[in-house]
């Protein structure tokens, strides 16, 4: 398969942010936010803060702004992962095994059951965008098997209800289909991203990402990355019940 360049926004001095600091940078991130949710959202964590231009800030809401960065990264990885990978079956099956395990601490940590949750964690929305990346160019030349294929698996995000849903599916749709251009996903992605804009602000780091995978090298470290999300649910819903 022949790659493409990407054509960056920013000059190559800027570029500074290996794959591993983009990684490092959505882990924090999804961590900041999954406190606020899990472990802020009472009477301290809704304790105001300061006010800025008329809007009143807590902790809970700093710490779920600072969360919406991590998603559109994480979408970023998948789409270079697809890429580049060796085995698109392997990463595909990595992440189904990871959507499953997740669930339990998912539902937990939500719910305080292990089952009976009515929504699934956000591995099955990457998963499905994975899904439909792939769909769209292994049928590149059946367009009607292709439209059908991604049509079906928005069907089964709607159905799943997994967390970002049926409008996270289709970000990972426009940030495959802009892959190579740097400043249309940006611009499309950010207005895509309209309903929770302060996401928009995780194409800043994006932007600065140099094409190295930087320090998480080797199997252990690539699954320590996976294994990090239901491990993090699970000590939250510890500590949250």
């Amino acid at each position: 398969m022949t790659q493409t360049a990407r054509r960056p926004v920013f000059p190559e001095q800027m570029r500074i942010i290996s794959g591993s600091g983009l990684k490092m940078i959505a882990v924090i991130c999804m961590l900041i936010d999954h406190i606020g949710v899990h472990l802020l959202n009472n009477t301290t964590g809704k304790t105001i803060l300061f006010r800025l231009a008329g809007t009143d800030y807590t902790l809970y809401r700093v710490s779920r702004d600072i969360g919406r960065i991590a998603f559109p990264i994480f979408c970023f990885l998948l789409i270079e992962g697809f890429t580049y990978t060796h085995s698109r079956l392997s990463y595909a099956r990595n992440l189904l095994l990871f959507a499953l395990i997740s669930e339990l601490p998912w539902n937990y940590v939500h719910d305080g059951r292990w089952f009976g949750y009515g929504k699934q964690n956000v591995c099955f929305t990457l998963l499905l965008g994975y899904l439909g990346c792939w769909a769209i160019e292994y049928f590149r030349e059946q367009q009607l098997l292709q439209i059908g294929c991604v049509l079906a698996l928005l069907a089964v995000s709607f159905r799943l209800s997994a967390d970002y849903g049926w409008r996270g599916y289709i970000f990972i749709l426009i940030m495959y289909a802009f892959r190579y251009e740097a400043a249309t996903q940006a611009i499309i992605g950010s207005c895509w991203l309209y309903y929770e804009w302060k996401a928009c602000f995780a194409f800043i780091p994006i932007n600065l990402y140099n094409g190295k995978r930087g320090f998480i090298r080797g199997k252990w470290f690539k699954y320590a990355f996976y294994a990090f999300y239901p491990v993090h649910l699970m000590i939250l819903a510890l500590l949250k019940f």
